[in-house]
């Protein structure tokens, strides 16, 4: 009989999943529905980041809704240059739980 993992393990790739929180007026006021936005890799897909924010900061994740932001053409000395495209990660959590994203992981 095998045995069962207490906790899943911190992989190296849940680092590089989760890029930074997403701190907009938007995403705070979000934060009192029990959700919480992170700036997420491009190739991400909604089970890794589950595992990666469930991973690193120790909570039950109910839903994970995913956004690609197009990125803006913006001028700069007359000259026109184009943003990076943004994917963004809206993660739901259980009742109860909040991650605070001042403090970093």
């Amino acid at each position: 009989m095998a045995k069962k993992p207490a906790k899943s393990a911190i992989d190296a790739r849940h680092y590089d999943v989760i890029v930074a929180p997403h701190i907009t007026e938007k995403s705070t006021m979000m934060s009192e529905q029990n959700a919480v936005v992170f700036k997420v890799a491009g190739d991400a897909t909604k089970p890794e980041i589950k595992a990666a924010v469930e991973a690193l900061f120790d909570v039950s994740v109910t839903g994970v809704n995913t956004i690609v932001q197009k990125g803006k053409t913006k001028k700069w000395k007359g000259a026109p240059y184009r943003r990076s495209d943004m994917k963004k990660a809206i993660v739901t959590l259980k009742d109860g739980q909040s991650i605070d994203v001042t403090t970093g992981i």
